[in-house]
C-alpha cells in the first residue's frame, strides 16, 4: 500500500506518465487506472480484498532486473533508452517492453528523465480538413552548395502537409512572411486559421519567453491574434 501510495504520488507530480506508474506496480496502465479511481473514492478500504500487494506472475526478477542494469553500466552507459531496448532484444534475449526498461533506468539514476514539455510543445491533433488551419516558418540552413545560409520560407496545410509557398530568402522578416501568405491566399483564397511561431515578425513579446502582447497585435499577429486567425475558408 506504501509503495502504491508514493507511486500514485510520483504520477499526481507530473513525475511518472500512468503507464510508468504502471509498471513500477507491475500492472498494466488500464489497471493502475481503477486502482487510482478506487483510492480517490474509497481510500485504503477501497482496495481491499483486490489484487494490489500481490505478486503478480509477470513480475520480472530482481536478478533480471540487475543483469539489465549491469548491462547497461558496463556496455551501454550513455545509449539512449529506444537503442539500448533494441539491443536488449536483438542481442541478449530479453523480451521486457520499452517503458518497463525506462522506467527502471530512471530509477537506477543511469538516465536523465526528460523534461516535460510545455502545453504549447505537445503533440496534437492535425486538423481534418484541408484549408482549416495553415502553418507558416522559417529555417535557416546552407541549402545550396557552395552558398551561404539562407532562410527557407514554408506556408503549408496542416491536414495535408501540401505546400502552398516555399522560397529562399537572405533573412526571414515581415516582408517574406507576407510574401507566403499572398502566394497562397492568391491562389487558394483564405484558411480557417493560420499557425506560427512567437517571432517578432508575427508578435510583440514584451520579455523573453513570456506570452504574447495581446494589447499590440504586431505586423503579421494583426491577422493572428494568439497564433490563431484568419477568419474564412479556403475558396
Amino acid at each position: 500500500m506504501q509503495k502504491f501510495r508514493d507511486v500514485l504520488s510520483r504520477w499526481d507530480g507530473g513525475d511518472l506518465s500512468m503507464m510508468e506508474a504502471g509498471e513500477l506496480l507491475g500492472m498494466s496502465e488500464r489497471q493502475f487506472r481503477r486502482y487510482r479511481d478506487r483510492y480517490e473514492e474509497a481510500g485504503e478500504e477501497g482496495l481491499r480484498d483486490r489484487r494490489l500487494g500481490k505478486l503478480s506472475t509477470r513480475r520480472v526478477p530482481a536478478e533480471a532486473i540487475e543483469e539489465m542494469l549491469e548491462l547497461y553500466r558496463n556496455r551501454y552507459l550513455g545509449w539512449n533508452v529506444k537503442h539500448f531496448h533494441e539491443h536488449l532484444i536483438r542481442d541478449h534475449d530479453f523480451s521486457w517492453g520499452y517503458t518497463f526498461i525506462k522506467t527502471q533506468l530512471h530509477a537506477a539514476g543511469l538516465v536523465k528523465r526528460a523534461k516535460r514539455r510545455g502545453a504549447h510543445r505537445r503533440k496534437r491533433e492535425r486538423k481534418p480538413c484541408e484549408g482549416m488551419m495553415l502553418h507558416q516558418d522559417g529555417s535557416r540552413h546552407a541549402w545550396l552548395a557552395g552558398q551561404p545560409e539562407l532562410d527557407l520560407i514554408v506556408t503549408m496545410d496542416d491536414a495535408t502537409s501540401k505546400l502552398y509557398s516555399a522560397f529562399l530568402v537572405a533573412e526571414e522578416g515581415t516582408a517574406s512572411s507576407f510574401q507566403g501568405l499572398m502566394e497562397t491566399f492568391t491562389v487558394r483564397g483564405l484558411p480557417s486559421s493560420l499557425y506560427t511561431d512567437r517571432g517578432s515578425h508575427y508578435f510583440v513579446t514584451l520579455k523573453a519567453g513570456e506570452a504574447v502582447d495581446k494589447a499590440d497585435a504586431g505586423r503579421a499577429g494583426a491577422a493572428a491574434t494568439g497564433n490563431r486567425a484568419y477568419p474564412g475558408l479556403f475558396a
